[in-house]
Parts: C-alpha cells; structure tokens; sequence
C-alpha cells in the first residue's frame, strides 16, 4: 500500500482548482505524467475514485469533494500548527497577516503600523487591502490571521471584535474656521456635484443606500477607486465627497460638513477566524489596536468599552 504524504493533498487540491492536469502540474512544477501518477496512487490509497476524467474538464466525485474539503482542513491545521511552533511569546520576532478594506487605509492603518513597528520592531507585517468578502475568505482559508472590516453578516466561522464607531459626513475642499460649518439638508445634495468611490466600495453601498432612503438622485460627476484621488479632487475644485470623519482629520484642506439627517454610523471590527490559533504577533496588534482607537479618540463601538475597561485595569 502506498503511503500518503502531503503532497499526495496538495496535488488532489491543484487538480480540483484548476480543473485541468496540465495547468495544475504547470503550478506544481512538476510534469504531467507524475502528476496523473501521484494522484492514482492516492486514489488506490484511500480506495475510491476522486476525480470524474471524463469530461472537458476534471472534476471531483462526490467522494472526491468530501476528501479534499477534509484535505484542505488537515493543511490548514499543519501549517497553524508550524507557525504555533515558531511564535515567539516575547514578540522579538514574529509575522502578522492583515486584511484591511479600501477606507481603512486611509487613516488607521498608518497609526497602527507605525506603532506596531515601534513597540515590536522584530514583527513583520503582510498588509493586503481588499474587499470584506474577500477578506472572510481569506481568513477561512487561514491566508490571514485578522482583518479590519465592518459589522454585518459575516460567514460562519468568521468572529467579529467590535473597535469604534465610524461616522461619515459630506467633504468639501477649503480651509477650517472656529465655528463647525452647519448641517446641511440632504436634498441640498441634488444641487451638488458629487466624486465618489466605485461601487466595489462597502463605503459606496453605504452612501447609495442613505440617497435611496431619502429618495435623492446624487449628481456624480467622477467615480474613483481610491482614497486619495477623492481627496486630491476635493481639495482642488468645488466637487464635494462623502468621507468617514476620521479620513479629515488628518487633511487640514478638507472640511466636514455635517448632513441632516446623518448617515447611519457604522461599527469598525475586528475579524478573526473562529478556533484559528491566534499568535503571539495577532494578540500584540489586538491590543494595541484598541489602544489606538482610545488615544486617537475615536467613539468606541458598544462591545468594545467593556474590553477597553478590562484592560484599563490590568497591572
């Protein structure tokens, strides 16, 4: 009897993504034939037929689907278990995997990583910005330790920590002054030239969805898929935007100017895969994540105070 080695998984599963010999040993860099071989051989091994070879595509039977739901599983837990081996408990080195969307980047992940790099110089960091869905995929598939997303309905075995409330606010270019400017009626917003972010954006579902509760029909001249293309067009025409607050603190030349009736707040979390082995590097950046949403003054999302007053009180 032939004995099983992880290869023999790691081939099953090349197979089964790309649905094609050829392309999976081209990914493996193995050739063709030894590819076909080790997959007989696993297929003697376990005493059933995984893949259907039969059509213009590979595919798996039914007994071969559940095999490999259970294959990936068994390398996901191996590969936790190598880098549970590896952690470092005192943070002198260690690799933390985020997951942020789009807005995020804007203004907390600078905070966030400088100081992360400032109490723990020996953690690496793999930032990957992208949307929530693929985000929760991400970390399911254990491609990432936590990610910074909203509240919501999330897939099952995805957890959500609560960190603050975010507002957002119509943006327009120009200069502070003492007085706040004052709240402007959302149907002024028909008159106005909008920029936007694409509709990729949870931040653009957000917005769309105040405008059709209030039965508006916005004026977007300009659609962006950054930030900062945002911010550059405000600061430089009479185009205004829509912003999360925390995004003008940093931009001197942009003002926030405060809708009525508000756009609803939304609850910023913390997501983390349920029972996934949590590192000595995701515990640090927990923490000082919720240490950064206090000293930057950002409103703490219900659940959060709790955990802040916890660790308020530890020696």
């Amino acid at each position: 009897m032939v004995a099983l080695e992880l290869r023999h998984l790691r081939y099953l599963i090349a197979v089964a993504e790309r649905g094609n010999f050829t392309r999976a040993a081209e990914d493996l860099h193995i050739s063709q034939p030894t590819l076909s071989q080790q997959i007989r051989q696993l297929e003697r091994a376990v005493g059933v037929q995984l893949l259907d070879r039969t059509g213009r595509t590979v595919q798996l039977t039914d007994a071969g689907a559940v095999y490999t739901e259970h294959a990936r599983r068994a390398l996901r837990d191996l590969d936790a278990a190598e880098r549970a081996v590896h952690d470092v408990q005192d943070l002198s080195r260690g690799h933390l995997r985020l997951g942020v969307t789009p807005t995020f980047t804007a203004y907390l992940i600078g905070p966030l990583v400088a100081e992360l790099h400032t109490r723990f110089p020996g953690i690496g960091l793999t930032l990957t910005e992208t949307t929530q869905d693929r985000i929760e995929a991400a970390l399911l598939a254990d491609d990432l330790d936590l990610g910074v997303a909203f509240a919501g309905a999330h897939p099952a075995g995805i957890t959500a920590t609560p960190l603050f409330t975010e507002t957002l606010s119509l943006v327009v270019g120009g200069s502070r002054t003492p007085e706040p400017p004052k709240a402007l009626s959302v149907q002024a917003l028909q008159a106005q030239q909008l920029a936007l972010l694409s509709g990729d954006f949870a931040t653009r579902g957000h917005i769309d969805a105040y405008f059709a509760e209030h039965r508006i029909e916005p004026r977007i001249t300009v659609e962006a898929n950054t930030i900062q293309a945002l911010t550059e067009i405000v600061q430089r025409t009479s185009v205004a935007t829509v912003l999360p607050d925390a995004i003008t603190h940093d931009h001197p030349h942009l003002v926030p100017v405060p809708l009525d009736p508000p756009l609803p707040a939304r609850t910023v979390t913390l997501l983390d895969r349920r029972g996934a082995y949590r590192s000595a590097a995701a515990r640090a950046f927990t923490r000082l994540t919720h240490d950064i949403v206090r000293v930057r003054g950002y409103t703490p999302a219900p659940a959060a105070r709790g955990y802040m007053d916890v660790e308020a009180r530890r020696p």
